[in-house]
């Protein structure tokens, strides 16, 4: 399916349509020959809830899951939230759960160069780590943010070592991941908690993950529970964040740098179903005046959705590499263009996709129609990190008002 950018009577500036670096442009280029491959075995993964194990094979010989580390550690280099947020949605106009699945690998480069020149010096040496694992091709990393039932904690376990217990739930690829990053809380004998990502290999002992996804949407990301009893960790694979209960605005300029790209995978989802819908009205000979004004509508909804991401990731592309005398106010800075752009974005998206099944008709609601597959994987967006929609409006709100939240 031809992207709406490639008409070139729709080469718009600013409405995320071409890579902004040379690195983008050669991950771009990587991914072209994968993109029919996965769409045309989209239908069949997701019917059967199959991790599409082939393509993350093929992409992994090509070094596309390699494509944000730095070229010294062996990748590709892209480091432009931008060029990655456009990779991950030309890869979910194709096929969402490959999206969301690559999304964690390829922004977890991303991340841990940043890490690299911001973190403390022992956040520095497992960041490094980190990035020559993922260059070399020995890491395919998930990460595990989302707590169920109980909170996921790190407590110390002597000699150097934590023990980690808790489950999480929305792992994606979580069964052929070779390394987690989990979201914990720490247990110390005295003092606070403090909030933890903690670096670990699928074969730590204790470390289990059950295979039971059966999701709504995204089928076929394998985003399965992983359970955590008392696996020991070294000191020196854990990367230390604030103590819980303090605000940190600081700290949302990493969580802006990663997880901005994840909103790539709606807007490729919202293309995708424009795209499908005005190529099946183009086939049917559709021209009526009610048809025409609600794929207006369409467009004009998928403009305002790409040029405000657009304006999103290059904020945090310009902010991302600029220091601030107040670190706080760049976390602001970042974050909440990121959050107006997340809430257009899954508006948007969601609406977009509702109004193709409108203009498509009863076909659409079949399971097997392609605009079905997309109607339930948009839903996913509404609840993704770093903040829900309350989250998300408590915040903003706050900022505009001078009120605490």
């Amino acid at each position: 399916m031809p992207h709406l950018t490639d008409d070139p009577r729709r080469q718009w500036a600013g409405a995320l349509g071409e890579p902004r670096t040379p690195e983008g442009q050669n991950l771009i280029a990587a991914l072209a020959p994968h993109l029919p491959r996965m769409a045309a075995a989209a239908a069949e993964h997701d019917g059967a809830g199959t991790f599409p194990v082939e393509s993350f094979k093929q992409m992994t010989a090509d070094g596309i899951l390699a494509a944000t580390v730095p070229q010294r550690f062996g990748g590709m280099g892209v480091h432009s939230v931008h060029d990655l947020c456009l990779a991950i949605m030309r890869i979910a106009e194709a096929d969402a759960s490959i999206a969301i699945c690559l999304h964690m690998q390829l922004s977890r480069g991303i991340t841990m160069r940043y890490e690299l020149n911001r973190g403390n010096p022992a956040g520095q040496v497992l960041a490094e780590r980190l990035l020559r694992l993922m260059g070399s091709g020995e890491a395919i990393i998930s990460g595990a943010l989302k707590d169920a039932g109980t909170v996921t904690e790190l407590r110390p376990a002597g000699a150097g070592l934590h023990a980690l217990t808790g489950r999480k739930i929305l792992v994606s690829m979580a069964p052929f991941a070779t390394h987690f990053v989990v979201s914990a809380r720490t247990r110390p004998a005295t003092g606070l908690p403090h909030a933890v990502s903690v670096f670990l290999s699928a074969r730590t002992p204790g470390l289990t993950v059950p295979g039971n996804w059966s999701g709504m949407g995204m089928r076929a990301s394998a985003s399965t529970e992983v359970i955590f009893d008392d696996c020991h960790v070294p000191e020196t694979d854990l990367f230390l964040r604030g103590p819980l209960g303090v605000r940190d605005e600081a700290a949302m300029a990493g969580q802006t740098v990663s997880s901005i790209g994840l909103l790539g995978v709606y807007a490729g989802i919202a293309q995708s179903a424009r795209d499908i819908t005005v190529a099946g009205l183009i086939k049917r000979g559709s021209s009526a005046a009610a048809v025409r004004t609600q794929v207006a509508e369409v467009d004009a909804k998928l403009y305002s959705m790409r040029t405000a991401l657009a304006a999103a990731l290059d904020n945090a592309d310009r902010y991302a590499e600029q220091a601030l005398p107040d670190p706080d106010e760049r976390g602001r800075i970042m974050m909440a263009p990121f959050q107006y752009a997340k809430l257009i974005v899954n508006r948007c998206a969601a609406a977009v996709v509702e109004e193709c099944m409108t203009l498509t008709g009863g076909a659409s609601f079949t399971d097997g129609h392609p605009l079905a597959r997309r109607y339930r994987d948009v839903r996913a967006g509404w609840f993704m990190q770093p903040f829900t929609y309350a989250d998300a409006v408590d915040r903003l709100s706050a900022w505009s008002l001078n009120l605490d939240y």
